[in-house]
């Protein structure tokens, strides 16, 4: 996963093919909880650019995305936003590949 480092590779990042934004901090423990099987999801779904969003780095790009609760989770297609799962829950490997299943199916 690559770690977000500017407004620009956001921007850029999400134009081209299927991109999911994962919004995370070093702080909280719901998103060290899902650590453990990220990468058998990133390679399950190896169709997918994955990115690490630092909540605290880009907390302005939360709010403008409505990010109000992590872990969270925005797919784009193309530079269109096509599914979130945002929220403040902790979220199991289940939901995410859920999310990410239904995420490619509006692609």
């Amino acid at each position: 996963m690559k770690d977000l480092q500017s407004m620009e590779m956001f921007k850029s990042e999400i134009q081209s093919g299927t991109t999911v934004i994962m919004f995370s901090a070093d702080w909280c423990p719901d998103c060290r909880v899902i650590e453990p099987f990220l990468p058998e999801v990133e390679a399950k779904f190896s169709q997918i650019d994955f990115i690490y969003a630092n909540r605290d780095q880009f907390i302005d790009l939360c709010a403008e995305l409505n990010v109000f609760g992590i872990p969270s989770f925005i797919a784009y297609h193309h530079g269109q936003e096509v599914h979130r799962l945002v929220s403040k829950d902790r979220k199991t490997q289940e939901e995410i590949e859920n999310f990410l299943t239904d995420a490619l199916s509006k692609c």
